[in-house]
């Protein structure tokens, strides 16, 4: 099984993982919201965030700059709510993509390679 972002492979060239970020409150200080007082407050549930990190891997530079092209045009605004899958088909629906990240370099060997790391975002509904 593929992993895929709105039913389209981005991250297939390469070895790649999906790791949820924490769960849990989102909380500020009463300071931060101009209380004069320590303390802290609950604002709800943190969104889900859920990130990729990986390597792309091409034969050619045209061909590694494709694949980074077909990811950072996923990235759009307003944000786009689609379905994330992982390439042992968990799947996190409404996320948004939210950033990617890829490496300072790319890695030249008989193929080339890029890091990267690629974040999706649940937002809270309004």
């Amino acid at each position: 099984m593929s992993s895929s972002y709105g039913g389209v492979d981005l991250f297939g060239s390469g070895p790649h993982r999906f790791h949820e970020v924490k769960h849990g409150l989102f909380t500020v200080t009463e300071f931060a919201l101009g209380i004069m007082q320590s303390g802290t407050v609950s604002l709800g549930v943190a969104e889900l965030e859920v990130v990729v990190t990986g390597r792309l891997v091409a034969g050619s530079e045209a061909a590694l700059w494709a694949l980074r092209d077909a990811i950072t045009a996923r990235v759009v605004h307003p944000p786009v709510r689609q379905t994330l899958i992982d390439h042992h088909g968990r799947q996190w629906t409404d996320m948004s993509f939210l950033r990617f990240e890829p490496a300072d370099r790319t890695d030249r060997g008989r193929v080339l390679s890029l890091r990267y790391a690629a974040t999706f975002r649940r937002f809270r509904a309004i």
